[in-house]
């Protein structure tokens, strides 16, 4: 069977366009009109792909690589082997980043599947929804009534975009994603499955049996969110939750009701956000963290991956383990309790 590849590169530029766009400085003498037909790691580029370096781990990759051109930062260009063209720049993965957006557009943003360009006739559209120009629809997806999409919008197959949910421009929602109550801006992406404005998980609790609490509030997508598959984000229960700008949120992460997730926060997989809790701009959650509810954490601050967090975190601390607590902290006690362990150890040789 014939290799398939999914993503195949939108031009073939020169070398002079690539350093354009990383914003690179070639050597003085190179062949800048050689041109790069792809983008590939160290250790299996060939003649004609363009990689990237920027860890030292990988040296030894890099002096074997077989790339015509290399992105890495000025204090390792002498390590690029003979033939590769070293392209100086101070953020290579930065760099790189830049260079497959515009090599591979399709890449950097779902569009249709199905290869439609306009709504397809496979697709539920209530007469009160209102498209503009250049939406796309793929097959199955519903459009409920008073539903408003920006132009460029793309929404997936099987999507249901729920009754008087907005969203804005440029924006792509994945296959099989539901979106209720909801307000979402522009250019955001929503991969398949996630799920947007359920109720929030609000009962008031008894010995007679809990009593479910209606869940009033919507949900709020400021521009340039990035959402990963299998995500679900509750609705507000008497306010909003709220998702900042330019936040970019992993596969498989509950968001809970209430929630406020400041600009430009990052969030890995399976981390679990409980109701109320606020996350400042530029707060970074490591991977199956927890979180418990109606905490603060502050700007910048970061919580370490499967950290049990009970208590608010000051703007730029760093939390870890479980219960989590400053790290700091938390490596004194892993030096402490390998000290007893290993004075436990001597006492128990003395005995014998």
């Amino acid at each position: 069977m014939a290799d398939t590849f999914f993503f195949a590169p939108a031009e073939t530029p020169t070398l002079a366009t690539i350093a354009e766009w990383a914003g690179a400085t070639a050597p003085a003498g190179a062949d800048l009109s050689r041109t790069i037909s792809g983008v590939a790691p160290l250790d299996r580029a060939q003649p004609g792909t363009l990689t990237f370096f920027d860890n030292p781990r990988y040296a030894a990759d890099l002096k074997g690589t077989l790339a015509a051109a290399v992105l890495l930062q000025p204090r390792h260009v002498g390590l690029a082997p003979p033939g590769c063209v070293a392209l100086a720049t101070s953020e290579p993965y930065r760099a790189i980043a830049e260079v497959l957006r515009r090599l591979y557009p399709s890449a950097a943003r779902p569009g249709s599947a199905f290869g439609e360009t306009g709504i397809s006739p496979g697709a539920s559209v209530h007469p009160s929804a209102r498209l503009e120009a250049g939406v796309v629809v793929d097959p199955g997806a519903v459009i409920c009534p008073g539903a408003e999409i920006g132009s460029g919008a793309v929404i997936g197959a099987n999507a249901v975009i729920g009754p008087k949910v907005r969203i804005g421009r440029d924006s792509a929602v994945g296959a099989g994603t539901t979106i209720f109550c909801a307000l979402i801006g522009d250019r955001v992406i929503i991969h398949p499955g996630v799920h947007i404005g359920q109720d929030g998980f609000g009962f008031a609790l008894s010995p007679a049996g809990h009593k479910k609490v209606a869940q009033v509030g919507r949900v709020i997508i400021q521009d340039d969110v990035e959402i990963g598959a299998g995500t679900t984000i509750d609705r507000g229960a008497n306010r909003d939750t709220v998702i900042g700008e330019g936040a970019k949120i992993d596969n498989l992460v509950q968001i809970a009701h209430n929630v406020v997730v400041g600009r430009h926060c990052v969030i890995a997989a399976q981390v679990g956000i409980s109701g109320s809790c606020t996350l400042e701009d530029f707060v970074a959650i490591g991977g199956q963290a927890g979180l418990a509810g109606h905490l603060n954490i502050g700007a910048g601050a970061q919580v370490a991956a499967a950290a049990g967090l009970m208590e608010d975190v000051p703007a730029g601390g760093r939390w870890v383990g479980m219960p989590a607590r400053p790290a700091r902290d938390w490596w004194k006690d892993v030096a402490n309790i390998k000290k007893l362990r290993q004075r436990s150890a001597r006492d128990a040789a003395s005995e014998e």
